[in-house]
Order: structure tokens, then sequence, then C-alpha cells
């Protein structure tokens, strides 16, 4: 089961916005995907209310007898939405359960900071040291009119993290948002090219870990015990030990029964 968690420890960063559309994007590509929030503010289980009961579901999370948050049954993929000042071990448990961490960062002096020290305490992650959790950052609120994108692609070699996208400032979100949409929920037409096209480089990252590509399977030959050749004619010391349950048949050593000739041959004594 795939799973995606959107990490930074700053508020206001977007990661609830950036969450809900990689959920969407799932639910539109007919995965069951659940859009899991652990944030206290539960932004995304609010817009998930707002969502129409007509478009690609989209499931929250349930909670058992034992008042824990579960995984619904059959659900396929996982989307966390994270809550902010999040560090030491409930940042480790994100990366022992997640295969890829996405960090929304926006372009002030402020954000970078904040995400740059999420990002050292990540690094010391074993399963992040692996390559077993990927960790990738996504430029959020960038004004075209300015040098914020090339500002966080800067940073970002800096940090020795891949920006795998930049998402412009745009009222485009805010109205999708605010109706349990996206923009993968409305038709292309209505949609902007220009934004859909900044999404392009996200999910090309994405996919492999969304949609791994399967595995082949490897045909192994059975593994047969090794038969050691006994004195009786080069047959396995097994079957002389099973003549000896069949009934008595003359062999052509010295006219000793055959189970005579197999006790022999596993070391016992002729009478």
């Amino acid at each position: 089961m795939p799973v995606i968690a959107v990490v930074n420890r700053k508020g206001g960063s977007g990661k609830s916005t950036f969450a809900a559309h990689v959920a969407a994007w799932c639910a539109n590509q007919d995965l069951s995907v659940m859009l899991g929030d652990i944030d206290r503010q539960q932004s995304s289980r609010g817009w998930l209310r707002r969502r129409d009961a007509s478009l690609p579901t989209i499931a929250p999370w349930v909670i058992d007898q034992k008042n824990v948050l579960r995984v619904p049954t059959g659900i396929t993929h996982v989307v966390l939405d994270t809550p902010g000042g999040l560090h030491g071990f409930e940042l480790s448990r994100i990366v022992m359960f997640a295969d890829a961490i996405v960090m929304p960062v926006c372009p002030s002096v402020f954000d970078r900071e904040s995400a740059a020290a999420c990002l050292a305490e990540l690094a010391t992650q074993p399963r992040v040291a692996k390559g077993q959790c990927k960790v990738a950052t996504v430029g959020m609120r960038v004004d075209n009119r300015t040098a914020g994108a090339n500002t966080l692609r800067a940073w970002a070699e800096e940090n020795h993290v891949p920006m795998i996208g930049v998402l412009r400032e745009t009222q485009n979100y805010v109205r999708c948002l605010e109706r349990g949409l996206t923009l993968f929920d409305i038709p292309r037409d209505r949609a902007s090219t220009t934004d859909l096209a900044q999404w392009a480089p996200i999910l090309q990252w994405l996919k492999p870990v969304l949609m791994p590509a399967p595995v082949p399977e490897v045909r192994r030959e059975p593994i047969l015990p090794v038969r050691k050749p006994s004195v009786l004619g080069g047959r396995p010391l097994h079957d002389a030990a099973r003549t000896a349950s069949e009934p008595q048949r003359t062999s052509v050593l010295g006219g000793h029964p055959l189970n005579e000739a197999g006790r022999l041959a596993l070391g016992g004594t002729q009478r």
C-alpha cells in the first residue's frame, strides 16, 4: 500500500492543499485512496465533508472501538496530511510508514529555514538514508512576477533535496477547495492550462511511488533432497530402506533377502 506523507513543520505552507490534490488525482485514476488527516485543525477532513458524493471517492479515516484511527477496508493508497511542528518520535513514526515524503515550501526566508531544519532531521532517519522513504520538495504559492521560484530551486540544491515542481499563487485553488473540489475534479476546459502544466512534473515524480511497476515473478525449480548412493547398485539409501517393508525377494547378494541386504547397507549385522 503506497503511502505519501505531506510534511512541513511550519503552518500555512499549503500542506492541506497539496494533500487534497494528490488524493483527488489518485481517485480520478480509479485508485481506492484515503486522505488521512492527522492535524488537529482537521482541514482535510473538513474539505472532504464539502466534497460531492458524485465525485470520485476519497475515504477518510475510520475509528475503531478503541478510538484508534484505522485505514478503511479496501483502501490501496494513502495520502497523509500531517500537523505543523512535527519532529522527534512523531516524525520518525511518519517516516516508518511512508514510501515518500513531500514537503511544500513557500518562498519566504522563514519558510525556507523551518523546512531546512526539518530536512536535516529527516536525513538522520535510516529509511530516508537508505532510500526506502523518498523525500522531495514543492514550491507553493509562488508569485510568477517575482524570483521566488529561482530562490526555492537554489535553496533545494543547497539542501541536497529535489524540488519536483512549483505551484503558483492563484485563486483557482481557493475556489476549488471551497466547493470540495481540486483542479483534477473540474473539466479540463475549465481548468487553467498553466496550473495543470505545473502539476505535470510533480505527478511524474509521484507515479512510480503510487503505481510501482509489478515485480516479475521468478520461476524457481523445486528444491529436492540430495540423494546419496548406497552400496546397493547405486540406489539411494531410502529406496533400499523402502524395500525392507516389501515382500522378500531373492537378491543377487549371496541369496540374502533384500530386506537383509538393506539392513547390511545401513550398518546392520548379518544373522
